[in-house]
């Protein structure tokens, strides 16, 4: 079966000033690997819709989301945080971004496809109940996920997290919602300077050191993810999947690779088919050098949708 791939132009007119790394050549960059690489022949294209009120509110305040509406700008920049801010285009791609998260849950616990990758920013795992920074205005992924907890109806999701840096949003929301276990890797000594303390049971954080590569991430998985993922039993997954951690990218502090990727992104695949009928959604969240980036989320995706692309898709 295909996977979906979930994007829209919107995501790309959000920025924040043209030497901020966040920026939107971060989406035509993987867009354009993906197509090199034939990968999107092999995956259902879907425009992200925009998330409604009631969807946002699974997660974050009424008040702190209308309040965002009202920081607005007609034109320039307003700032939420020293490094966050919005142009007039912000609350739209936001939208747009948690909406595909809604899409993805629909489309994979529906049965159309197994698995999907949203290509969408701006980003979510720092946005908490009623906070924005780092970058990130709603959590994309906790929108997906209680969308499948609280209208889908299921029982137990995971959240796998391996951005370089700590997804607190992610933590603050889903710490005390049982129905939810986040196991996350992350660069000890980096923003936002948290995780080394679980804030709840359901949450397996596993700070690496700096400049660690492969080899940690995997003992990290297989020592701590894995035996808390079996035991738990998910009826389907989620991926935070931010590319930070890359060796050639000057925003993490981690030596991590594409090959690396691509094998944590096969172990997560191999859970999700033992205890979720194979399902999982993956949202962009970091990556800042646009080659590795390109390079590893295209990976990510290959092992994700399960294509071998030197053969042709039916």
């Amino acid at each position: 079966m295909f996977a979906a791939y979930i994007s829209h132009p919107d995501c790309e007119r959000h920025e924040m000033g043209s030497m901020h790394p966040e920026s939107p050549d971060r989406i035509s960059a993987i867009h354009d690997m993906l197509l090199m690489k034939g990968l999107l022949d092999c995956m259902w294209s879907y425009d992200a819709p925009l998330a409604t009120e009631q969807q946002l509110a699974q997660v974050h305040s009424i008040a702190y989301i209308r309040n965002l509406v009202g920081m607005t700008p007609i034109e320039g920049y307003v700032h939420v945080d020293p490094d966050t801010s919005m142009n007039p285009c912000t609350y739209i791609a936001a939208l747009r971004a948690a909406g595909a998260a809604v899409l993805a849950a629909d489309l994979v616990i529906g049965g159309e496809c197994d698995s999907a990758f949203c290509n969408v920013r701006p980003p979510g795992h720092h946005a908490e109940t009623a906070a924005a920074g780092g970058f990130c205005f709603f959590n994309n992924v906790a929108v997906g996920i209680r969308h499948a907890l609280n209208v889908h109806g299921l029982s137990r999701v995971a959240l796998i997290d391996f951005d370089v840096h700590h997804a607190n949003g992610s933590e603050e929301i889903f710490y005390a919602d049982e129905r939810v276990l986040m196991c996350s890797i992350f660069g000890d000594q980096l923003y936002p300077y948290s995780g080394h303390v679980a804030r709840g049971s359901n949450m397996v954080n596993v700070p690496l050191p700096p400049r660690s590569g492969g080899e940690a991430l995997q003992a990290a998985v297989v020592d701590k993810w894995l035996p808390a993922l079996n035991a738990f039993k998910p009826e389907m997954i989620f991926i935070s999947a931010g590319f930070d951690g890359h060796r050639e990218d000057e925003m993490g502090n981690l030596c991590l690779t594409e090959r690396d990727y691509a094998w944590v992104t096969q172990r997560i695949v191999e859970v999700a088919r033992q205890h979720a009928a194979g399902r999982v959604v993956s949202c962009l969240e970091g990556g800042y050098e646009l080659s590795s980036l390109a390079r590893s989320a295209a990976a990510h995706v290959k092992a994700l949708a399960g294509v071998d692309v030197e053969l042709q898709c039916s």
